[in-house]
């Protein structure tokens, strides 16, 4: 099986940002969020461990909805600015690729539509068996709902992604002759699939320059001010809108990856972000001491 490893991107603490002056409702919301964000992280701390990824959901919902209120009053980006943004992320890292598992488009539609509420490390052990019992529609299919499900029962509603599995293994058999189509409305009548699935097969399966707007991207989009919106559908348009076209086909790694890794939804990593000093946000954390 293929894997797509990817390493966090690099320590770029050599750039020093440059804070810039941000509305007064922008700064109460981030110190809104960072309160919210302390006080998620608390209680998920005194729950069991089964609930920690619940937590974490919650944490990351927190942050994403405050950087979506400060993300109104922040001045958008200048074009000179986005290409410098996305020029810096190209130079960190001219491939950045996905972290899910996969050797297929089928393959890795399956991988997407079980990653729904689950980290990609946990998919992988996952589909590690999945694949090797079933890598086809066909075999999905002769697996079986119940067979799908012993392979992902580790996976949160897991029940309801195995029933979407086989189902959309026997539709892809029945109506495409076992192929995943590379058309996006058509993915989107597929059991368990909608447009952020769509958009993350379209662009590693099919190469084509969509923009897959996870919980990470949405964060770091409305947090720097790169395109500020309510919902994952406006930010995947504003993004559409002034990311130039040669950056766009790795747009939505570059962002994602970002978010993972440094743009983080409790303490965002500022003192080591590329993009610092382009960044809108007014919240900026500060080096650790020492």
């Amino acid at each position: 099986m293929a894997r797509n490893d990817k390493k966090s991107p690099p320590d770029t603490s050599s750039r020093k940002p440059t804070p810039k002056p941000a509305p007064k409702r922008a700064a109460a919301a981030a110190e809104s969020g960072r309160k919210a964000e302390q006080a998620a992280g608390k209680k998920g701390a005194r729950e069991a461990v089964p609930a920690v990824p619940e937590a974490a959901r919650r944490r990351r919902a927190v942050a994403n909805a405050a950087a979506a209120l400060a993300g109104r009053d922040i001045a958008p980006w200048t074009p000179a600015e986005v290409a410098e943004a996305f020029s810096r992320f190209e130079a960190a890292d001219p491939e950045p690729k996905g972290e899910l598992d996969y050797v297929d488009p089928f393959t890795l539609l399956v991988a997407v539509v079980l990653s729904a509420q689950a980290t990609d490390v946990g998919v992988n052990k996952a589909t590690r068996t999945l694949f090797a019992a079933a890598p086809t529609p066909e075999a999905m299919v002769a697996l079986g709902e119940e067979g799908v499900a012993g392979h992902i029962r580790t996976l949160g509603l897991y029940r309801g992604k195995a029933r979407n599995v086989v189902e959309l293994s026997r539709r892809l058999v029945a109506e495409f002759g076992g192929a995943v189509p590379a058309d996006r409305a058509v993915l989107e009548t597929l059991p368990g699939v909608g447009r952020k699935t769509a958009n993350v097969v379209l662009n590693i399966a099919f190469g084509h320059p969509t923009i897959a707007v996870d919980t990470h991207l949405f964060r770091v989009a409305n947090r720097t001010g790169l395109s500020a919106g309510k919902t994952p559908l406006e930010v995947e348009l504003g993004l559409e809108r002034v990311i130039p076209d040669r950056f766009k086909l790795h747009a939505h790694h570059w962002l994602i990856l970002h978010g993972r890794y440094v743009c983080k939804a409790r303490v965002p990593e500022c003192w080591r972000c590329l993009i610092a000093d382009l960044c809108r946000w007014p919240a900026k954390t500060p080096a650790p001491a020492g």
